[in-house]
């Protein structure tokens, strides 16, 4: 699934005139850049979440899926309701097959992931019931991190700036380590009947520490991993140069 429903109001004034998915990187809209890369890694059913300009992105969704030989994209619409990440999963669960694990990324995510590889790793855990979910971390600055213990399984939330900690972690002076979140991740559809006690609007990361008191949520270190967030104006006039050298 592609979250791309956003209002990308960092990117203003871009997004006053589209939806943050058809940002141009170097010629090319931004949701095109991930099309290509989950095509060419084998991904065969494409979910992609519609609310800001929605009817723009559906047009250009109509327009380019010809050239996804193999690769079905489907709409999930919140145009009535923007429905933040874990609301917008929850609200395309049907559109998912309930035996497949289902991989996310946020379309203003480049990076050098080999996403193949990353859900074939995880698919046979996930199936099992080993896991639940799996989150995608590096070592990288951000004032937002999440708490993991030894075996990776994760246990909170912390803002480095103001000190705030979340999620069953009562002392991060036993917990292993934190890295920030990739906004690339696996989940098991066998979670989506425990989203029924949030509200109709809700981030997955509340989701995730909530369930990771009595659910299987994993963080996986990819240690070479190069990522650029391009929500934001100043990153993306770098963007154009960093999908070209990482093969984004």
């Amino acid at each position: 699934m592609i979250f791309a429903a956003g209002l990308g109001t960092r990117l203003r004034p871009l997004t006053d005139t589209m939806p943050k998915a058809l940002v141009p990187v170097g010629g090319r809209p931004l949701i095109d850049l991930l099309l290509d890369k989950l095509h060419r890694s084998g991904f065969e059913r494409i979910v992609v979440n519609v609310h800001h300009f929605a009817d723009m992105l559906e047009q250009h969704i109509r327009d380019v899926a010809p050239l996804y030989e193999g690769m079905t994209i489907v709409v999930s619409d919140e145009r009535d309701n923007l429905l933040d990440t874990g609301g917008g999963l929850r609200h395309a669960a049907g559109l998912f097959y309930p035996q497949y694990p289902v991989l996310i990324h946020n379309v203003d995510i480049l990076s050098n992931a080999d996403l193949q590889t990353l859900y074939d790793d995880n698919a046979a855990m996930l199936r099992s019931g080993e896991r639940d979910a799996v989150l995608v971390v590096s070592k990288r600055h951000s004032s937002r991190t999440l708490i993991f213990e030894m075996d990776n399984r994760l246990v909170g939330w912390r803002n480095m700036q103001t000190g705030e900690v979340r999620g069953p972690a009562t002392s991060i002076e036993h917990t292993v380590y934190m890295m920030p979140f990739s906004g690339i991740h696996i989940v098991h559809p066998r979670l989506f009947w425990q989203m029924s006690s949030f509200p109709v609007k809700f981030s997955i990361i509340d989701f995730y520490l909530q369930a990771c008191t009595s659910g299987k949520i994993y963080g996986q270190i990819v240690s070479d991993l190069h990522l650029l967030d391009v929500g934001k104006q100043d990153t993306l006039e770098a963007a154009a140069t960093f999908a070209s050298t990482h093969n984004c």
